[in-house]
């Protein structure tokens, strides 16, 4: 890995919370009244940014205008027909302590790591992988036609789960659960979590997150339920779309992250032409967040025996 690599670029932690809603007088009623329908809250645009062997991507999550966003820790776009920008790829690389999760658009992307697995995502498809207790792992891409297009999303494991063994789910497009939303052809696909009446393959993670793609091709409104104490952004990679209530609503445009206050349901409409976005929602964990680069844990010690175990050639080991 370089200067520029995923050790350097993440240094310090913070935690978000959403604000509730207190009853100003005493009932009989809740005293915490979430919103029925999500808002946006804050909207921001990625920054450009270089990663692995020269890699040229979008930072969403992760920039220093948004550390984390719990317990979302990284959301990378990256997207381009020019093999230049991405053709060297993500060399060896050590992860410890969260997840990854890569969505591919077009392109592919092969992955190999230090305990000798392997495999290829493939444009439309999908991996959700458990770093846990740690391994080593190259992702170099692929060219279809000279397009790569996706995204990687960093989660963050519980305390408990950190040092757990490293796993995959490695899902092919036909694997992932769609459905056509309109004539004109707008669908969705689910990865993670439950999407009006959908099941996205992804078995059963500690956040219980919700991940989907959407691609819409007219201005009909999308309607999704999402789970109200949930964490929730939407990313817009394609277009400019509407996100929030009829009448409320608040334009987000390309290339730029909703970050969603509280609520339980989600509306989106694109405004004036094709339109994608990566919509996200995972329970948050409330715990600390020590990051340094590859490695997330709960204390500066344990990112500290993560770096001896690394140089011991132990990370994953056990």
């Amino acid at each position: 890995m370089n200067a520029t690599s995923r050790r350097r670029f993440l240094l310090q932690s913070g935690l978000l919370v959403a604000a509730s809603v207190v009853g100003c007088r005493r009932s009989e009623s809740p005293a915490v009244i979430l919103q029925s329908q999500r808002s946006v809250v804050q909207a921001l645009e990625g920054i450009p940014a270089t990663d692995g062997a020269g890699v040229q991507l979008t930072r969403v999550i992760g920039q220093p205008a948004l550390r984390n966003i719990d317990p979302f820790l990284m959301l990378d776009r990256f997207h381009s027909d020019d093999p230049g920008a991405y053709i060297n790829g993500f060399p060896n690389h050590p992860h410890r302590g969260f997840e990854t999760v890569t969505v591919m658009l077009d392109g592919r992307m092969r992955h190999r790591d230090s305990r000798g697995n392997s495999g290829l995502i493939a444009g439309g498809g999908s991996q959700w992988m458990t770093a846990g207790r740690g391994l080593i792992h190259s992702e170099m891409p692929e060219q279809v036609q000279g397009l790569m297009s996706g995204f990687q999303l960093w989660l963050n494991l519980p305390a408990k789960e950190k040092l757990c063994p490293p796993a995959y789910q490695d899902h092919t497009p036909a694997q992932l659960a769609e459905e056509r939303l309109s004539p004109s052809g707008s669908r969705a696909r689910v990865i993670a979590g439950h999407m009006n009446g959908l099941r996205g393959p992804v078995r059963e993670r500690p956040t219980q997150p919700l991940l989907l793609t959407l691609a819409l091709e007219d201005d009909r409104p999308f309607e999704l339920d999402t789970p109200a104490d949930h964490t929730a952004f939407a990313f817009v990679s394609t277009g400019e779309v509407d996100v929030g209530p009829e009448g409320t609503s608040k334009p987000v445009r390309e290339g730029s992250l909703a970050l969603l206050g509280p609520g339980g349901r989600l509306r989106v409409r694109a405004r004036n032409r094709r339109s994608e976005l990566l919509i996200a929602a995972a329970r948050p964990l409330r715990e600390p967040i020590v990051q340094y680069g590859p490695f997330v844990m709960n204390t500066r010690e344990e990112i500290r025996q993560a770096f001896e175990d690394y140089r011991a050639g132990v990370l994953d080991q056990g």
